[in-house]
C-alpha cells in the first residue's frame, strides 16, 4: 500500500463510528475509552492495516524519533573495524522496537565533526546522540550540551559531563592478557596500542604498563591508529628490534590479524616463536590458523545498553554512570610458553 492509500485515524474513526479523538486514545493506550469500544477500534484498525505515521507522531510530540552516532574516524578504518557493526546491531535491537531511527555519520575529528553535530541538532533532526571514542579533554561534551540535545557517552569522560555514561573497564581485558602470557613464562611483552588521543587507547596502554610492572615484565608500547596497516607497521618495528619481544598484546583483533600475517611472512611460527593476543574476540579471529587468543567483549550488548540509556535520557531521566560487566579472555592457539628467554 502506498503512503497515499495508507488508512488514517480519520478512516478508522469513520468505520468504527467514533470520533478521531477516541481512536487516538485507544491506539495510544490512554484511559477514557470503554473496553468494548477500545476492542472494536483496535479490531477495525488491524483489519484496515493501519500503522502509525512517524511524521505525524513526530509533529504531535515535537520529537524527531531519530538518534545520531557520529564516528570520528576515517571511513576506511570504520569499514575494517568489526566493533562498529556489532555495536550498531545492538543499538538497532533497541531502536527497532521503539520506533527510533539511527542516523549514522563518519566525520573527520575537528571542524567537520563539529559541523556534523550542529547539522544533526538543527531543526531537531535528532533527539540525541551517542558519543563514542572519547578523547582527552573532549570538546564534544560542551558542544553537544550547548546544542540542547540528549546524549550518552561510551566511557567516562575526563571532563565534567552532564550526560549518562555507559562504560566497561578498558584495562581489565589487557590485564587478563598480560597475566595469561606471564603465567606462560613470557618476560618480554609488547603492546600495540590504539591512539593515545582516545581515552580507551590511553587506558589500555596504561593498564598494560601497570600489569607488566606488577609481573616484573619488560614492556614496550607502540601507538597506532587502530588500523590493520598500522598494526602491521608496529609489528614490523617490534620484530626488527635488536631483542624482539616474545609476545605482543594488540588493542584490537584487526591489528592482531595483521600482526600474525606479518610474523608468518618473516618465517616466524605463531605461537612457537611469537605469542599474539587480540581484543574484541571477533568471529574471524576464531577461524584463523592458529586461532586467536583474544579479549572477549560484548559490543552488541554495549550498543543495546547505550540505546536504552539514550532513550531514557531523551525521556528526561537523570544522568547516571552505568558500568557493564568486565570482558573475559578466550584462550586459543596463538599463545604458548616462549622458546627463548
Amino acid at each position: 500500500m502506498t503512503n497515499e492509500m495508507r488508512p488514517t485515524i480519520a478512516d478508522v474513526a469513520r468505520r468504527a463510528g467514533v470520533s478521531k479523538g477516541l481512536v487516538s486514545f485507544a491506539l495510544n493506550g490512554r484511559a477514557g475509552v470503554a473496553p468494548d469500544t477500545r476492542d472494536r477500534i483496535l479490531s477495525v484498525a488491524a483489519e484496515m492495516g493501519w500503522s502509525p505515521s512517524l511524521r505525524a507522531r513526530s509533529l504531535s510530540v515535537g520529537r524527531a524519533f531519530a538518534c545520531g552516532l557520529v564516528i570520528g574516524r576515517s571511513p576506511d578504518v570504520i569499514a575494517a573495524d568489526p566493533f562498529f557493526p556489532s555495536f550498531i546491531a545492538g543499538v538497532e535491537d533497541e531502536f527497532s522496537v521503539s520506533g527510533q531511527v539511527l542516523v549514522l555519520a563518519a566525520a573527520t575529528p575537528g571542524r567537520h565533526e563539529e559541523e556534523t553535530y550542529r547539522g544533526l541538532a538543527a531543526d531537531r533532526r535528532v533527539d540525541g546522540v551517542i558519543l563514542s571514542d572519547l578523547r582527552a579533554d573532549d570538546p564534544r561534551i560542551d558542544l553537544v550540551a550547548s546544542l540542547g540535545i540528549a546524549a550518552v557517552t561510551l566511557g567516562v569522560p575526563d571532563v565534567d559531563s552532564p550526560f549518562t555514561s555507559v562504560s566497561v573497564d578498558d584495562g581489565a581485558g589487557i590485564r587478563l592478557a598480560v597475566d595469561h602470557l606471564a603465567d606462560l613464562g613470557h618476560t618480554d611483552i609488547a603492546h600495540v596500542a590504539g591512539p593515545f588521543a582516545m581515552l580507551h587507547g590511553r587506558h589500555r596502554a596504561a593498564a598494560f604498563e601497570a600489569a607488566a610492572r606488577a609481573r616484573g615484565i619488560r614492556a614496550r608500547v607502540v601507538e597506532t591508529d587502530f588500523s590493520a596497516a598500522d598494526g602491521a607497521r608496529a609489528t614490523t618495528a617490534l620484530l626488527d628490534a635488536e631483542v624482539p619481544p616474545t609476545a605482543i598484546v594488540y588493542s584490537n583483533d584487526n591489528m592482531a590479524v595483521a600482526g600474525l600475517g606479518t610474523a608468518q611472512r618473516r618465517g616466524l611460527s605463531v605461537p612457537r616463536d611469537l605469542s599474539i593476543t587480540g581484543f574484541d574476540d571477533t568471529e574471524l579471529g576464531r577461524h584463523l590458523f592458529p586461532a586467536l587468543t583474544s579479549v572477549s567483549t560484548d559490543a552488541r550488548g554495549w550498543g543495546a545498553a547505550a540505546a536504552r540509556a539514550l532513550l531514557r535520557a531523551i525521556g528526561g531521566a537523570s544522568a547516571e554512570a552505568q558500568t557493564l560487566a568486565d570482558p573475559g579472555l578466550q584462550v586459543r592457539d596463538s599463545t604458548a610458553p616462549p622458546t627463548r628467554s
